[in-house]
Parts: C-alpha cells; sequence; structure tokens
C-alpha cells in the first residue's frame, strides 16, 4: 500500500468540519508537499512529523511523499494535523499495519520526541465525532474536556508509539475520565447588598427574564457588587448550554475549569476594550467577549466610557443572538446570546442629582455625557433602575442569593413552557402569551405616548411585565405588574423632563 486515509477535523469559528488527511508515497527525489490551503503552522508540520517518526521507532521514508488535506478549498491551520499526517504517512509506508483508520478520527500536534501535545479548539471536534460515530482519539492535555461530553467514544494519546501500537492491537489508550460538577455554592452571594431593594428587585427581575439591565448611580453605592451577584441567582447551565459555552472556551484556548463548567460565564471587559475585542475578529477569526459570555453574563461598567462605536456593534447581537464575522477567505459565525447587565455615572462627575450637592456639572455636560450611549442601543437595554447613595448603618443584610434564586428558578420554569424565556420572545410570542386587558392597554398607550417611547421600548415593557407577573404567579398581565415595568425605564423619563 502507498495510499493511506485517515480521518480528522479543522477549526472555523466554533464549528469542526471533516477533514480528509490523504498520503501517497511515491518513487522518485525525496520530498514533502502538504498541499489544501495549509497555513505555516501546517507546512512546518513536515519537519515536526519526520523528527517524531524518526524519535518513535520508525524510519521517516526517502521517497516523495504528498499529504492532501481535503476539502482542498478549506482552510487549516494549528498544529493539529501533525498526528493523522505521521499516521498516514506510517500506514502508506507499510511501518503501520490496520484495517482501523476508517473507525477513528485523529487530533493531536507533535512533539520532535512524538509526544502527543494538547491543542486548542477540541471540544467542537469531539462533539462532530461523537455524531458521525468515530472514536476521537485525542492528546490527553485534552482530557478534561472529552470528560464533559456524555455517550461520546474518546481515547488519550500520550505519544505516537502508544497511538500505533493501540492500531495494531497491542495495547489499549485510556478513555478520560467523566467530569464531576459542582453547584453555585461558593459564588458571591446576593445578601452582602444591604439596602438598595429598588435595584435588587429590578436584578431579580432581570434574571428571572433574561433581561438587559441599566444601574444608574454616583460612585461607590453598589452597581458593581449587585453586577457581581447576578450569576449566583442564575440557574445552572444545562448540559447543551454548558457544552455550546465551553465549545467557545475552548476555541480561545482559554484554560478550562471543568468543576466550574455548568457556571454560566461573567465577562467584563475594561471600558478600553475595541470593537474587535468585544465582537471577536482577526486574520483568523476567534470570538470576542460577547461570545465568551454566551448563555451567561456581559457586565460593562463605566457604560460611556466605552467608544461609542464600539457600543454600536453590541446592537445585533443583542437581538440576533450570533455574530457572523466575514473574511475573504471565509466567514466565522459566533454564537452571542448573553444578557446585557451595564453601569454608569449620572454625570462626568458622578454627583448629579446626589444630596451632597457636589455636582456641578452643567445640563449640556450631563447631555453630553448621556448622548455618548446611542437611543438605538439604550432601547434595546429593558431595565432602567437607579442606584441611589445610603446612609450608613440603616440597612440590615440583604436576602440570600439561594433564596432569590428559587424564585428566578420558579419563574423560569413558567416560561420554559412557553417557546422561550420572556426576553427572547418575538413579536407573535408576546401576542399569544404577554396579553394586556383593555386597561392595561390604554395605560401603556399612555405611558409610550409621555415618554416618547418606540415600538421596541413598547414591547420590552411588555415583556417585563409578564416577568414580573411570572414571579408573583400571576397567570395574567395586571395594571400593578405593567406600571411597576414601565417605572423601571429611568433613562426615558428623564430624557423626556430634559427636553
Amino acid at each position: 500500500m502507498n495510499l493511506a486515509i485517515v480521518h480528522t477535523r479543522a477549526q472555523v469559528g466554533v464549528a469542526a468540519p471533516p477533514v480528509r488527511v490523504e498520503v501517497h508515497i511515491a518513487g522518485g527525489l525525496p520530498s514533502f508537499n502538504i498541499v489544501g490551503l495549509p497555513d505555516s503552522a501546517v507546512r512546518e508540520s513536515r519537519d515536526r512529523v519526520r523528527a517524531a517518526i524518526a524519535n518513535s521507532g520508525f524510519s521517516p521514508p526517502s521517497r516523495r511523499i504528498t499529504v492532501s488535506l481535503a476539502p482542498a478549498d478549506l482552510p487549516k491551520d494549528g498544529g493539529r494535523f501533525d498526528l493523522p499526517i505521521a499516521l498516514g504517512i506510517l500506514v502508506a509506508s507499510n511501518q503501520l499495519k490496520t484495517d482501523l483508520l476508517g473507525q477513528y478520527e485523529f487530533l493531536g500536534e507533535l512533539s520532535l520526541a512524538g509526544e502527543v501535545q494538547g491543542i486548542s479548539g477540541c471540544l467542537p471536534a469531539i462533539l462532530h465525532a461523537r455524531d458521525a460515530g468515530r472514536r476521537l482519539v485525542l492528546p490527553r492535555a485534552n482530557a478534561a474536556e472529552a470528560g464533559l461530553v456524555g455517550n461520546t467514544d474518546c481515547r488519550l494519546a500520550d505519544d505516537l508509539a502508544g497511538v500505533c501500537n493501540a492500531l495494531a492491537g497491542r495495547a489499549e489508550l485510556d478513555a478520560p475520565e467523566v467530569v464531576q460538577t459542582r453547584g453555585v455554592a461558593d459564588l458571591p452571594d446576593l445578601e452582602d447588598v444591604r439596602g438598595q431593594a429598588r435595584a435588587r428587585r429590578a436584578l431579580e427581575i432581570a434574571a428571572a427574564g433574561n433581561h438587559n439591565l441599566l444601574m444608574i448611580g454616583p460612585p461607590g453605592t453598589g452597581k458593581t457588587l449587585l453586577a457581581s451577584r447576578l450569576a449566583g441567582i442564575l440557574p445552572l447551565l444545562d448540559e447543551s448550554e454548558a457544552l455550546e459555552t465551553a465549545a467557545i472556551g475552548s476555541v480561545c484556548g482559554k484554560p478550562l475549569e471543568p468543576e466550574r463548567w455548568r457556571e454560566r460565564p461573567f465577562r467584563a471587559p475594561h471600558h478600553t476594550a475595541s470593537g474587535v475585542a468585544l465582537v471577536g475578529g482577526g486574520a483568523r477569526p476567534r470570538p470576542g467577549e460577547i461570545s465568551l459570555a454566551h448563555n451567561g453574563v456581559l457586565f460593562l461598567d463605566e457604560l460611556p466610557e466605552f467608544d461609542r462605536k464600539v457600543l454600536e456593534v453590541l446592537r445585533e447581537p443583542l437581538e440576533s443572538g450570533r455574530i457572523v464575522i466575514s473574511r475573504a477567505a471565509l466567514q466565522a459565525e459566533f454564537p452571542a446570546r448573553f444578557q446585557l447587565i451595564a453601569a454608569m455615572n449620572p454625570c462626568p462627575c458622578g454627583y448629579a442629582g446626589d444630596e451632597s450637592g457636589r455636582c456641578h456639572c452643567s445640563p449640556d455636560q450631563i447631555h453630553r455625557y448621556r448622548s455618548r450611549i446611542s437611543g438605538p442601543l439604550l432601547d434595546r437595554i429593558d431595565l432602567h433602575v437607579e442606584v441611589p447613595r445610603q446612609k450608613f448603618g440603616q440597612y440590615p443584610a440583604g436576602e440570600a442569593s439561594k433564596l432569590v434564586r428559587l424564585r428566578v428558578a420558579a419563574a423560569r420554569a413558567v416560561q420554559l413552557d412557553r417557546p422561550a424565556l420572556n426576553a427572547r420572545l418575538d413579536v407573535a410570542g408576546v401576542r399569544e402569551h404577554c396579553r394586556l386587558d383593555a386597561a392595561g392597554e390604554k395605560l401603556l398607550e399612555t405611558a409610550c405616548e409621555r415618554l416618547n417611547l418606540s415600538a421596541r421600548a413598547h414591547q420590552r415593557i411588555i415583556k417585563v411585565a409578564r416577568t414580573i407577573a411570572d414571579l408573583d404567579g400571576a397567570e395574567r398581565i395586571t395594571n400593578a405588574h405593567l406600571g411597576e415595568a414601565i417605572g423601571y425605564r429611568q433613562l426615558d423619563r428623564q430624557q423626556r423632563d430634559a427636553a
């Protein structure tokens, strides 16, 4: 045999398309050619593979070696193709005799000594290999990721020689251990927040319906403290959500903490972050902060300090739940279904409206400061709530996260019997599940006219009211629920008063 075919997978965004490694060995002057749109790292595998074969007790063929990575029009990058290329060479040169190649997929970078080293983006390949019904051989360094996926057949490789012995029937490769997850007992607790009853209530509503929330208040009033407690009152990720989130981290090469993989991600980028850092990009598209917050929370502190162009890139993902990055060679799509929590000061100095009277910002300065947040973005934030300064020593410890989490879970359980969580209901879903009586319609119409609200804000108020009703265990939305939801459009009222 002078031809061998080995199965593996590339990485494109969070997808893992199949790649067929075809190795042909022919007579002629010694050469080693790789075709199929390889990048520099793949082309350099020639030297790594030669040395790994020699140091694993085999002989690199002194003949003409041609490696084709099919499909030819799919860009290939990274060192993940080293192991399948090496195995293809050994089979094509009759140094390894096996009939099992078609049942396996292989991933792994080889060291010069023949050791199989870890790679990034392994989890998507594990999921796709499971769906394809093949056994996946991957580096032992990626064992934790393999242990996350149920009903899969993976084996761990330490070195090239060990893989060859397993294929030849002389040894067995280890299977990964199943990862044990934990609860949320050690997450920051909401009882640390004293007072701020209205902000705590808004945070609970946001958690129950997956609504976006903006907190406005002077420095040091607990906005960041409240935001950091949100993850502790949200339910744990289910297996499907956890795998989606873990796959994004795998693609980014982020160290995986298997025992925490059911926790919802909480991302808090600095306000100097660029648009690419937020949405992702690069010559080889990689996920940004909004994708790393998929199924979790994206917290933007000091919201007006972000560059306005950077904030505007959030508008489409907030609606669609995904981000598409297009390049000349390929197009990558990343999931971005996140919950936006933001915080800001009321003015440049931070003390507008504070009873201390220390603010000396002019109305024009305050208007310019708040105008850094565009109307279309503000329209997509369901809840605007003030977090005022409080006097010391007047408030007992707050309610514990575990108690709030029970109410949130109960409200979400009701919503899961509908098409989606309240914040994600489409127009048809709102019409069916968020009906208002005549008095409610009149109340909402009056509020929209007085606050000059858009049709989008109108829909979002109804969704928030539905969440409040779910927390109360009410079947229908009452005027009390609707009135509370309207009361959370704080910035809309302030903009009307300023006008």
